[in-house]
Formats: C-alpha cells, sequence, structure tokens
C-alpha cells in the first residue's frame, strides 16, 4: 500500500536550440524552445521548519542547473553523453544533477519537463 507523502515543486524556465532523430530515423531541422522545467520533492515526514524542503534552496538548484542549458545547442553538449536532447533525456539530466547536490535535495522525487505548450515528459521515483 502506498503511503500519504508531502510535496512541493518548484518551477523554471531555459530557452535553448534543439534537434532530434524523428522514430522514422530523419532528424528534424534544429529548433529553439522555451523550456519549463518542474522539480517535485517530497518526504513522508516534514523536516526542518516543517518544511519537505525550503522554496528558495529548491528554486536555486534548479536555476544552477538550468544555467548550463540556458542559451545552448543541446545537441553540442558534453553533459548529455551524445544523447539526443529529447524532453526525456533532459529530464533525467535535469533530476541527476539536482539530487547530486544532496542533503535536502536529495528529497526529489520527479522532474517534468515542458517542451512546449502540452508536451511534457518526466523522470523520477515510483512511490
Amino acid at each position: 500500500m502506498t503511503q500519504p507523502m508531502y510535496s512541493v515543486s518548484v518551477e523554471a524556465c531555459f530557452s535553448a536550440r534543439h534537434s532530434v532523430r524523428l522514430p522514422d530515423g530523419n532528424r528534424e531541422s534544429s529548433h529553439d524552445h522555451d523550456w519549463v522545467v518542474r522539480a517535485v520533492f517530497a518526504a513522508r515526514e516534514l523536516g526542518d521548519g516543517d518544511m519537505v524542503v525550503d522554496f528558495g534552496e529548491a528554486e536555486e538548484a534548479l536555476r544552477v542547473v538550468l544555467s548550463r542549458l540556458h542559451d545552448t545547442d543541446l545537441n553540442a553538449l558534453d553533459v548529455l553523453s551524445g544523447k539526443d536532447p529529447t524532453a526525456e533525456v533532459l529530464s533525467r539530466y535535469v533530476f541527476d544533477q539536482v539530487s547530486s547536490l544532496g542533503g535536502v535535495l536529495s528529497a526529489i522525487r520527479r522532474v517534468e519537463v515542458v517542451e512546449t505548450l502540452g508536451c511534457v515528459a518526466s523522470y523520477g521515483l515510483l512511490g
């Protein structure tokens, strides 16, 4: 049975260019997006200050990670390990980067990346 949890989320945006290989094998033209990223943090019990995580600390962590992507051609970034910079790949990258900061930020449970209105990919922990 799933146990109840508290959760909070923070959002930030960045602009970047990308091109991905389509399922038919063709590569789409390079184009820009204004990406929206939401990081969700959760805990079964509240921590210091009766919080899951301080909003300011979570926002700053997300801003730092996204600053590495802002105004770039995502296809040219080594940090994406040569993978196509899909919204799915970006959600995993942001999740891993924020969680690696440790401390209360290890309460991260999911990252959602909005590539364009209505098109959302996410990566995170189940349960």
